[in-house]
């Protein structure tokens, strides 16, 4: 099992209209049964412990400029994926996030067929606002790699 950095492979309009960023990585899964929402359930609903120690320390960080905290996104109609409101969702695809005052994000999950499995993608698509959204990206920025590859390994377990 090897997490794969690829090219992105999304039109980010529909997604997020005007994201400066975007990255992507995948990884082959064994099998033909797995959703796009489950594929989402296994990566964000069961949150390695460092993680979390992470998004407390984020979560008290922000809080005192109004940003909002994990976990407390818009009300979705699709229900939440551990932290994230569902935006859209298909069986192919789910789409989660959220907007707020320094920057809008969106997380992708696409399952695709293979030949002898599937493949499982996660794209980030970013919007900042402001140059708080600006440096916040850029702060979060290595940890937003290292916990990507992570949550996308929970995929394969």
């Amino acid at each position: 099992m090897k997490i794969q950095e690829i090219a992105p492979n999304v039109e980010p309009g529909p997604l997020l209209a005007g994201a400066q960023f975007v990255d992507a990585y995948r990884v082959a899964v064994e099998g033909h049964a797995l959703e796009a929402r489950t594929a989402a359930e296994k990566m964000f609903a069961r949150l390695p412990r460092w993680i979390e120690a992470l998004l407390r320390l984020r979560n008290l960080v922000v809080a005192p400029f109004g940003l909002k905290t994990s976990g407390h996104g818009e009300p979705a109609s699709g229900g939440m994926i551990g932290i994230f409101p569902v935006v859209s969702e298909t069986p192919e695809r789910l789409v989660a996030g959220f907007n707020d005052h320094h920057l809008d994000f969106r997380v992708v999950v696409d399952v695709a067929a293979l030949a002898d499995g599937q493949e499982v993608t996660t794209t980030t698509l970013v919007k900042t606002h402001n140059w708080p959204g600006r440096t916040y990206l850029m702060v979060i920025m290595p940890f937003h790699r290292l916990i990507s590859r992570t949550l996308l390994r929970q995929v394969t377990e």
